[in-house]
């Protein structure tokens, strides 16, 4: 009787076909909210103060000398980038940041070890992600059209190029914090690729002034569409088509976040 008991026990590690342990996710993905918000001074107030400090910068060194970007006032033009910049930082820290912490102070088995799926964990980093970069979003927005004085022409382009912004960089924290094992590789990471994309990426200017093969070149830039796209949804002006850069960065977040789904499954520098 003991034994028939024992056998009817489910094994904790065994994946349940057609269901989906939200309990396990909801615990995942509250802590990773958590932990940034527990440090907000450094996660949240730090990344607008700098995102300020660049406005109000660009600001007193140009003032009305610049002149206008696409049809539009520089300041103007500058916010949607400062936005999405900030939100590709915020996303691409949350999530790397998490995973390396974890395994170099080698408690990266409390995550692996509950029954979870690979796709929880990789939608329960996404979620931390994602609540990370739309709060910095929201605020910086807000900001935006205060100092502006313009509304959002397309708030559901804005947010949709947002939540991919997210999404992608997440997936790339995620991918970024399973290859490092230590923080001098993250931060090499961070300084040497994702820093230079997204400032090489129309943030400050428009690449239409680039000369060739830099405008070329700018347009295989994944960071490019995300921030192109953004400018698209508050200002509806735009280098690329919009349509265009929904397209390429709805594949780049499809094929980032099935490789990190691969990575977490098969426990990819993860297991000992």
């Amino acid at each position: 009787m003991q034994r028939q008991i024992m056998t009817d026990r489910p094994a904790m590690g065994v994946r349940r076909f057609g269901r989906v342990n939200w309990l396990g996710l909801w615990t995942l993905a509250r802590r990773e909210i958590m932990r940034f918000a527990a440090v907000w001074q450094q996660t949240v107030f730090a990344p607008l103060m700098t995102a300020g400090l660049f406005v109000l910068v660009f600001a007193l060194a140009l003032g009305q000398n610049r002149g206008e970007v696409m049809g539009l006032p520089y300041l103007v033009f500058l916010g949607p980038g400062i936005l999405m910049m900030t939100v590709i930082q915020n996303a691409f820290a949350n999530t790397s940041s998490s995973i390396t912490s974890a395994k170099v102070q080698g408690n990266i088995v409390d995550t692996l070890m509950p029954p979870l799926s690979a796709g929880e964990l990789l939608a329960g980093y996404l979620i931390g992600a994602v609540a990370r970069a739309g709060l910095v979003a929201l605020v910086i927005g807000l900001g935006v059209v205060l100092v502006t004085g313009r509304g959002i022409a397309h708030p559901l382009w804005a947010l949709t190029f947002v939540l991919l912004a997210a999404l992608l960089l997440g997936g790339l924290g995620i991918l970024a914090g399973i290859l490092a094992q230590k923080f001098d590789q993250m931060a090499a990471i961070n300084n040497f690729v994702i820093t230079p994309l997204s400032f090489l990426s129309g943030t400050f200017y428009s690449v239409q002034n680039l000369p060739a093969p830099f405008d070329t070149l700018s347009h295989w830039n994944p960071i490019f569409y995300l921030i192109d796209g953004a400018r698209f949804g508050v200002t509806g002006v735009s280098d690329a088509p919009a349509l265009r850069g929904l397209a390429i960065c709805g594949l780049c977040v499809l094929g980032v976040l099935m490789l990190a789904w691969r990575w977490l499954k098969s426990g990819y520098r993860l297991k000992a």
